[in-house]
């Protein structure tokens, strides 16, 4: 498969990752919610690749802040959740839950997945095993809850449980580590989480990336995606918000 996923890290306060997908036969890249236009721009300069689309999984600006800068010398489309729109004014290719667009030979799913805003959309490719899914999945984590409910996240939450289990996982934001800390006091005594824990510290105490998770990862040890049911998912939301 001639594709390859790169991550800048924005080494901002908010820990951002911007996401790129390489179609390595043409050069021609993607960029996934792009935090600074500067840093997607270095880094294609550097790659020597061709931008060829931006994908944007919701309005929050830490999420969208490059877009206007990506756009300033070049027309590319810009895809967005279509319900965000009065937030994003520069979407040009709106897209709602089922829809479908291509990226050269790749098709694209739009899978919407509420909750962390209201009109938050997730990118699946099963070709390539990948699922871009901003802030709503992270690894053994999940968004914060700023405008959806509880009940919705957990179904926005169960959707991407239900992709094949080898699904790669790429979110936004490097919270692994604090987000393992906290699955630990809710299952202390998850074995398969204690040795995600001990290999999630090794690497960043490396200063190394933990992202891509995996959705069979994820279901194995993220407590928000081994609820059963939307109270109880409120309930172990409620405790990581005050903390």
């Amino acid at each position: 498969m001639h594709y390859k996923i790169h991550a800048i890290d924005v080494k901002n306060a908010l820990k951002n990752y911007i996401w790129l997908l390489e179609d390595t036969h043409t050069k021609e890249v993607v960029v996934i919610d792009p935090t600074e236009a500067h840093l997607v721009t270095q880094f294609c300069a550097e790659q020597q690749l061709q931008l060829k689309q931006i994908w944007l999984t919701h309005w929050h600006r830490d999420h969208t802040d490059g877009v206007s800068g990506l756009l300033a010398d070049q027309n590319i489309p810009v895809y967005g959740p279509r319900d965000e729109l009065s937030k994003i004014s520069l979407i040009s290719n709106p897209l709602q839950n089922n829809d479908h667009f291509h990226f050269n030979h790749l098709k694209i799913e739009i899978i919407a997945t509420p909750g962390h805003t209201l009109g938050h959309i997730t990118y699946f490719i099963e070709e390539i095993d990948s699922l871009f899914c901003g802030d709503t999945l992270f690894a053994m984590g999940c968004g914060r809850l700023f405008e959806g409910t509880a009940e919705q996240m957990y179904h926005s939450l169960n959707r991407l449980a239900a992709l094949p289990i080898q699904t790669k996982v790429y979110c936004t934001h490097e919270y692994t580590l604090a987000n393992a800390e906290f699955a630990l006091t809710v299952e202390p005594h998850n074995v398969a989480l204690q040795e995600r824990f001990r290999e999630v510290q090794a690497l960043r105490d490396a200063g190394q990336i933990t992202l891509p998770s995996t959705i069979e990862l994820e279901l194995e040890t993220n407590p928000f995606l081994r609820t059963e049911s939307a109270e109880d998912f409120a309930r172990i939301r409620s405790l990581k918000d005050q903390l």
